[in-house]
């Protein structure tokens, strides 16, 4: 089961993120891990900015409130969605 956590107004979502890849997008689950490929390489943080554009588009929000919260240059990332509920964020992301 993914794993999302309510943390005050915020959600904050485990992700995986496979960079260099043919395309941005959620390509699924990866344990309790959101798996998020983007076509970015990992350099002066491209890819936590393309991870960042992914998750705010599939959860119809803007980019500015997605941020990535820990794992800035490790593939495992906590991601931060703000004035989000759990709820709402998992019901979108599982439509994925």
């Amino acid at each position: 089961m993914l794993q999302i956590t309510q943390s005050g107004p915020d959600v904050l979502i485990a992700v995986k993120v496979v960079p260099k890849s043919s395309r941005d997008q959620i390509a699924g689950m990866l344990g309790d891990a959101l798996k998020v490929t983007v076509s970015a390489a990992p350099e002066r943080g491209k890819a936590n900015e393309a991870v960042c554009r992914v998750i705010a588009a599939a959860l119809g929000i803007r980019a500015a409130q997605v941020s990535v919260d820990a794992g800035h240059g490790s593939p495992r990332k906590t991601v931060r969605v703000r004035d989000m509920q759990a709820n709402a964020v998992r019901a979108a992301l599982e439509k994925k």
